[in-house]
């Protein structure tokens, strides 16, 4: 006999809905699992075997085909198993046919008949609204990602006798109801009030965060660097309900979401410099989001920069550029997700004193060379501020002076943004560090006397032409946060001034 039920894998952060075609015949016992199926899926054949007999139903003792269409997607989700044990049980008549039509079953099968949760839920939902399924059956785990989308009935279960006893009308569940909210507002526990001084930095900074520039900053050991950088997502605009959903779907497909509410608060990713290329960009046989993707909507932290491995280090360059990473694998080719904004921070030599007046430094001038050369060029060229970080003076970590709050610096952020997602509609980008050439000539409108100082710039400097693109897109919001129209010549010249440590280096 013949039965269709329905499960869901993702591939990538995308949901797609799985066919699981079930045939019962006569013949010798045997139970196989065809359609491209990952070791995880063909193990579910002695999971699904122990799950049944354990929750009290009949295992079928003849030849057992079970096909998972389309069979050219690669499926890797355990979470297949739910919906080959409901097909194997209409298949052997012991669920009526009519009563799994159009339900869709997410959940591994622990050997006792618990449903285990799985990753991915929340794509595979979305997908599964596109295609028109009204009703899911999801573990209790599973339960509170899957509700994020209230177009759908969502059944939590922990048992597969539960799901059995709800089709068969012996035992009906209650929908499960949603207590998810989406909250504006994410708790900070730090903020710039308690950071003594480092003006200089903070306007970088928050130039930063109105345009989604990325940062490095140089200065000694103790100047306050890392302090600086984990307050940026303080400053940086709420995320919208889109923004919310994405960074949600990233982390519910790593396996990461382990909350009720979706998240809301911007990511803020700083991995230690021993990681990998396939840790920072993604990878695996079926490639898992990195976190240049865990960061996207939010803010990538790599302290100590010389430290990487210049290997890792270059496999930037394309997300700096692009917003996105692409993975490419003999199963699959993936795009991921990669707007953060870069937040660098490092020592000016190896002994972190150069230049420092109350500090001699103890390096060599190749030493120093060296030191600076373990970033390459094009990688420090996408950066598009470069700060220089002081050691806070005595009198500036014992003024009782109030310094200005997180709170107020983002309001002149979110004036900025707002300015750029008017001017930049048209386009489909929200913000400046998106621009393209052809955004820049159209929109970047400069006085004549910018138009000199950038001319005088370039030919004294020596720039690259994605040095001028990146110092124009700095400018503009320069010229956002002091709300001019036109780029003037003082906002290229703060501008440049953030470029200079680059000449040095």
């Amino acid at each position: 006999m013949f039965a269709r039920t329905y499960g869901a894998t993702t591939l990538g952060l995308h949901g797609n809905v799985i066919t699981v075609e079930t045939d019962i015949s006569n013949g010798l016992p045997a139970f196989e699992i065809v359609g491209l199926a990952a070791t995880s899926v063909k193990e579910s054949k002695e999971r699904v075997r122990s799950a049944m007999k354990n929750s009290g139903y009949e295992f079928p003792m003849r030849r057992i085909t079970v096909n998972l269409a389309p069979a050219d997607l690669k499926k890797d989700s355990a979470g297949l198993d739910a919906a080959i044990a409901v097909g194997i049980m209409v298949s052997s008549g012991q669920i009526p046919a009519e009563k799994c039509s159009h339900i869709l079953f997410i959940g591994e099968l622990a050997l006792d008949g618990c449903v285990r949760p799985v990753t991915g839920v929340l794509s595979m939902i979305l997908q599964c609204v596109s295609a028109g399924f009204q009703t899911v059956f999801v573990s209790r785990e599973n339960a509170a990602e899957a509700l994020l989308c209230n177009e759908i009935t969502v059944y939590a279960v922990s048992y597969l006798q539960e799901i059995i006893g709800h089709l068969l009308g012996t035992a009906l569940l209650l929908p499960a109801a949603s207590d998810c909210s989406f909250q504006d507002e994410p708790v900070y526990t730090v903020d710039f009030s308690e950071v003594q001084g480092q003006f200089t930095a903070k306007r970088a900074l928050e130039i930063a965060a109105a345009g989604g520039h990325n940062v490095l900053l140089i200065g000694p050991p103790g100047s306050g660097k890392t302090m600086l950088a984990k307050r940026i997502p303080t400053i940086l605009p709420l995320m919208n309900m889109q923004e919310a959903l994405e960074v949600t779907k990233i982390y519910s497909v790593a396996g990461l979401f382990h909350q009720k509410t979706m998240l809301t608060a911007r990511p803020f990713r700083s991995p230690h410099h021993t990681i990998s290329t396939a840790g920072l960009i993604g990878g695996g046989t079926i490639p898992k989001p990195g976190e240049v993707t865990l960061s996207h909507n939010g803010v990538l932290f790599l302290d100590e920069l010389p430290e990487f491995p210049r290997s890792v280090l270059e496999v930037l360059r394309q997300p700096l550029e692009d917003f996105v990473v692409n993975i490419a694998r003999v199963n699959a080719t993936l795009t991921y997700p990669a707007g953060f904004v870069l937040i660098a921070a490092m020592n000016p030599c190896p002994c972190g004193y150069l230049d420092d007046p109350d500090h001699p430094c103890t390096c060599t001038s190749g030493e120093i060379r060296r030191y600076a050369r373990k970033i390459s060029g094009p990688l420090l060229d996408r950066i598009d501020l470069h700060v220089q970080v002081e050691r806070p003076k005595y009198d500036e970590l014992i003024t009782e002076m109030p310094q200005e709050s997180s709170a107020d610096i983002r309001r002149r952020v979110i004036a900025a943004r707002l300015c750029q997602e008017e001017r930049l509609k048209s386009y489909g980008i929200s913000c400046n560090a998106y621009m393209g050439h052809r955004e820049i000539k159209e929109t970047c409108g400069m006085t004549k006397e910018a138009q000199q100082i950038l001319h005088q710039v370039f030919d004294k400097m020596k720039l690259s032409a994605r040095s001028y693109d990146r110092i124009i897109k700095v400018s503009r919001t320069i010229a956002d946060l002091g709300g001019a129209a036109e780029i003037r010549d003082s906002h290229i010249a703060e501008a440049v001034s953030y470029r200079n440590t680059l000449q040095r280096m």
